[in-house]
């Protein structure tokens, strides 16, 4: 916490609290407008309120404050053709996203609520690249999903997609 707080002291002197789990945490303005959803309700309050931020842990939050002020000076990406695929993804981004299963998953859930499309695009290329290669049992055995279908209702599902298996 302190960290983030020291380093964004440089940034700029506009700061907003934000709360999640009844914890604030004072960030850069510019920073927290790299949310559209933060940046919508700043749009609609003084900035001198705290702003809650429900549906996202304070620990969660501080990694997306995290990744938000590592990438507070990128261009933003318009052209949609030029969207990276998920092999090119940035060294600093990958170890970001070295984290376990459960904190992955907690960090699309909220990028999508924040709307920070960067960090949603990152998060689910590392997901894309997790279960990239793998057959539906390894993908199974990696998420802890518990296989539902009958055998039967596997080969029809298997027949009625083979047109996107490789081959």
């Amino acid at each position: 916490k302190k960290v983030l707080r020291e380093k964004s002291t440089i940034m700029s002197d506009k700061k907003v609290t934000l709360v999640a789990d009844n914890s604030p945490i004072e960030v850069d303005k510019e920073i927290a407008e790299m949310s559209g959803t933060l940046k919508h309700m700043l749009e609609d309050i003084d900035v001198d309120e705290a702003i809650p931020v429900p549906n996202v842990s304070f620990a969660i939050l501080e990694k997306v404050i995290q990744y938000c002020e590592h990438h507070k000076d990128d261009a933003p990406n318009t052209d949609a053709k030029d969207e990276p695929s998920s092999d090119d993804i940035a060294p600093w981004d990958e170890d970001f996203c070295k984290v376990d299963q459960a904190t992955l998953f907690e960090l699309i859930l909220a990028a999508n609520y924040l709307d920070i499309k960067p960090l949603l695009d990152l998060t689910c290329k590392t997901v894309a690249n997790m279960i990239r290669g793998k057959t539906p049992e390894e993908i199974r055995k990696l998420f802890n999903i518990k296989n539902d279908f009958t055998p039967e209702e596997e080969e029809q599902i298997r027949q009625e997609n083979a047109w996107c298996e490789d081959r």
